[in-house]
């Protein structure tokens, strides 16, 4: 017998069917009785999560809860690892020295297939934030600093794995947990562990937070890039001496202009300038001058080729004198949309919606923002998918930050569920 909790999550679930007359298959059980039962455990861990800080910058709070997350997936029998990956940093211009460690769980099973879990530990704000926004729970809105980008996704995969280990499921071959401190600063440090972890899986799932208003996974994201010119010139009195000085702002202009038609619209490739800077006074010709470009792909090829393009361009100068250095910088790989993640989805949609009575999207075209999934979906063909996390809003926002408490059971449910058939072949890849 179900306890009321569990069967009230089993009834409203199946409601919509039955009301639909839907031929559908009814949820598993065991696993709507287990993920019903974890929706306040959940609710604790996120208290725990959201109450210490921990800003991609802020090392000893990534430290503090980087501890707190391997001692949770330690207490559930993973092999944990905490991972310095500060040596092998992608070094960008916001590139700190050091960084945020990787929590690698390993689960070993007593099957074949590898599975990798991805979510992120570090969050957009500075220290001393926390204070006017702490955890609290109002109606169907659980609030917190980071509590929907990313934390939730932490405690979505820890209390999944809590769910497979009550029902002793062990059929995968290995399961993979890797959550990173660095996501929010374009993971220079996680991501060639994260791209080497992706091609030794067979499927990943990734665990940011899907949205309110239109709940759907994601299989394909925008790959962001930027560029920055520099131009060094020379000073010299701009009323008495100009031509003894090197304009460094008429370069910039110039270079600027001639890379202004780099998009391309029939690829999705943009590139916009959208910052520039020079000189110190009005009377000075100017010495230096900086600007920067915002370059958004979708696909991994393409920036190949505006790399290639603007190098190119850069060579033309207006002024020889003036000495110009060009940096192209690639923060974030796109996340391209493949058939094997297509299946997967289509599979994923199916359980929510035969068995769930809940309608969930599959979105294969570009939206959103960068992702580690795109760093997973690297060096592999097996499926990647985005976005298995609760339902939330506010990302980012400092004071309206939530997710819905409604979409903890489906979610875990749903992850659960598809681990399992991954693990028992039964996704079709």
């Amino acid at each position: 017998m179900l306890p009321n909790s569990a069967r009230t999550f089993v009834l409203r679930a199946l409601l919509p069917m039955l009301l639909a007359g839907a031929a559908a298959a009814a949820p598993d059980p065991r696993i709507a009785d287990l993920a019903a039962a974890q929706k306040q455990p959940l609710l604790d861990s996120l208290a725990q999560l959201v109450a210490i800080e921990s800003g991609s910058r802020d090392l000893e709070g990534l430290e503090k809860l980087s501890n707190l997350i391997a001692a949770k997936f330690k207490a559930l029998g993973g092999e944990v690892e905490l991972i310095d990956p500060s040596a092998e940093a992608y070094r960008m211009e916001d590139t700190p020295e050091q960084l945020g460690r990787v929590v690698r769980a390993t689960f070993k099973g007593t099957g074949q297939k590898k599975i990798l879990l991805i979510a992120h530990m570090d969050t957009v704000y500075t220290q001393g934030m926390l204070a006017r926004q702490p955890f609290r729970i109002d109606g169907d809105k659980a609030y917190g600093l980071g509590i929907a980008d990313d934390k939730q996704g932490i405690a979505v995969i820890l209390h999944i794995v809590s769910m497979l280990q009550q029902m002793k499921f062990k059929d995968y071959g290995t399961l993979t947990v890797l959550i990173n401190g660095d996501e929010e600063i374009s993971s220079p440090g996680a991501r060639g562990l994260i791209t080497r972890m992706g091609a030794e899986h067979d499927a990943v799932m990734s665990f940011e937070g899907a949205y309110v208003k239109d709940d759907k996974l994601s299989l394909a994201t925008a790959g962001i890039a930027s560029v920055t010119l520099n131009v060094t010139g020379k000073a010299s009195h701009a009323g008495s001496a100009p031509e003894r000085g090197v304009n460094a702002l008429y370069e910039l202009s110039h270079q600027i202009l001639q890379m202004r038609d780099l998009s391309d619209p029939a690829t999705g490739l943009k590139m916009n300038w959208t910052i520039s800077k020079s000189g110190s006074n009005r009377n000075v010709i100017p010495a230096s001058a900086t600007a920067g470009a915002d370059v958004r792909v979708l696909k991994v090829s393409d920036y190949d080729r505006i790399e290639q393009q603007v190098n190119e361009r850069v060579k033309k100068q207006l002024i020889p004198e003036a000495k110009v250095e060009l940096k192209f910088e690639r923060r974030r790989p796109p996340l391209e949309a493949t058939d094997a993640s297509r299946a997967l989805a289509a599979h994923a949609q199916q359980i929510y919606k035969d068995e769930l009575g809940l309608p969930l999207g599959a979105d294969d075209k570009a939206a959103g923002g960068g992702t580690d999934a795109a760093f997973a979906a690297l060096k592999t063909k097996a499926p990647v998918i985005e976005r298995f996390g609760l339902q939330g809003f506010g990302a980012h926002s400092a004071d309206a930050e939530y997710v819905l408490v409604d979409s903890i059971a489906p979610r875990l449910y749903l992850g659960t569920r598809l681990i399992m058939d991954i693990a028992l072949g039964k996704t079709g890849h």
